[in-house]
């Protein structure tokens, strides 16, 4: 029989940890299940806005934050954790809920066959989440577009201003982040290429292609940009989302399991609120589960008060920046060429996305509901 754990986080991403971290504050102890060997950090940056700033605030580490690198918010996040709060190299396999005096416990099973059990299971275990599937959620979708990031070092400084730079051509739309003064985050979003392309792998082969094809025809600065890239820290996959109707009526939650983050919102990138979102989960989950523990059934209220605080913004969020993106790379099919740069340009821009952005403005509150 495995070990007993009240609460397990499953995923150590910034979803798994900064809730891990809320739950701390509210004096809950967690226990987090990483996959992976260590701290994943893979995406270089993490645009941060306001929403997000609130978000750490309320957990208590906006404070220790300076430079917006998905490694350093991982870091400072793991830091605020006592030493035996992560266990990496934990690969879920399948849940099985069972009935113990009228409560139900969770047995998490994982691939070296090796089980815990646990009252209240929360799934930050990104966007093919083992959590969401079990407990039912239609699996996420791909959006028609693809995107290329890293991270470029220039040893000497690259004397970029400190702020976002956006470049955009037919069915392309690129953009640079500063980071320090010798680091930048540079990410390009396409339509998506055929399969046999996006199967590349290779570093080299895939700055090679963003050169050579993907951002062909962009200015000279970003084309620099690309040549400086550590080739450890580059990516490219399909831009995933699950449709926003599925969180409005679809099972996300069951009895004291739930999902957080990527593994119950995906988006695209467009907006830059899937790591502000997932701030947001970490805090709300916290704060009901403060709020309703000390009752008999103070889990499974918690997680219910939970997902319908959540599951409308998020939703609201998911169909926004799928728009957002639709929109600023021009269209996607037979919308794309003249027509979606008029909707770009002519409509979108200049009526809704300051709309649209304004989803940065939003307040997750304190940790208590004082």
């Amino acid at each position: 029989m495995g070990s007993f754990e009240e609460v397990v986080i499953v995923g150590g991403g910034i979803a798994g940890l900064a809730t891990a971290v809320a739950l701390k504050r509210v004096g809950v102890r967690s226990l987090v299940l990483e996959r992976s060997h260590e701290l994943r950090a893979t995406g270089g940056s993490i645009g941060l806005f306001a929403n997000a700033w609130r978000a750490l605030e309320a957990i208590g580490v906006a404070d220790k934050l300076r430079v917006v690198h998905r490694k350093v918010l991982l870091e400072t996040l793991a830091e605020e954790l006592p030493s035996d709060a992560i266990r990496f190299s934990s690969k879920l396999d399948s849940i099985k809920e069972e009935i113990i005096d009228r409560s139900s416990v969770y047995t998490l099973r994982f691939e070296d066959g090796s089980t815990i059990r646990a009252k209240v299971v929360i799934g930050c275990d990104g966007v093919h989440s083992v959590v969401a599937q079990w407990l039912g959620l239609t699996a996420a979708v791909r959006s028609g577009r693809s995107a290329v990031r890293a991270i470029a070092v220039f040893p000497n400084g690259h004397g970029f201003e400190n702020e976002f730079q956006q470049f955009l051509g037919d069915g392309k739309r690129a953009g640079i982040v500063p980071l320090t003064d010798k680091e930048l985050y540079w990410a390009i979003a396409h339509t998506s290429l055929p399969p046999e392309m996006e199967m590349v792998r290779d570093p080299e082969s895939i700055q090679k292609l963003v050169i050579e094809n993907l951002a062909k025809g962009f200015p000279q600065e970003y084309m620099d940009v690309v040549r400086h890239t550590d080739p450890t820290t580059i990516t490219w996959a399909p831009l995933m989302f699950r449709y926003p109707w599925d969180l409005l009526i679809g099972r996300t939650w069951r009895g004291c399991v739930t999902v957080a983050g990527d593994a119950m919102h995906p988006m695209t990138p467009d907006l830059g609120q899937g790591g502000c979102t997932a701030l947001e989960d970490a805090v709300v989950l916290a704060r009901n589960i403060a709020s309703s523990r000390s009752s008999s059934d103070g889990f499974e209220k918690a997680i219910e008060g939970y997902v319908k605080e959540r599951r409308v913004r998020v939703a609201g969020i998911i169909a926004g920046a799928y728009l957002s993106g639709w929109a600023q790379q021009g269209g996607i099919g037979w919308w794309g060429g003249v027509v979606g740069r008029f909707v770009r340009d002519h409509i979108f821009y200049r009526f809704v996305f300051k709309r649209l952005a304004k989803v940065s403005e939003f307040d997750c509150g304190r940790l208590t509901c004082e």
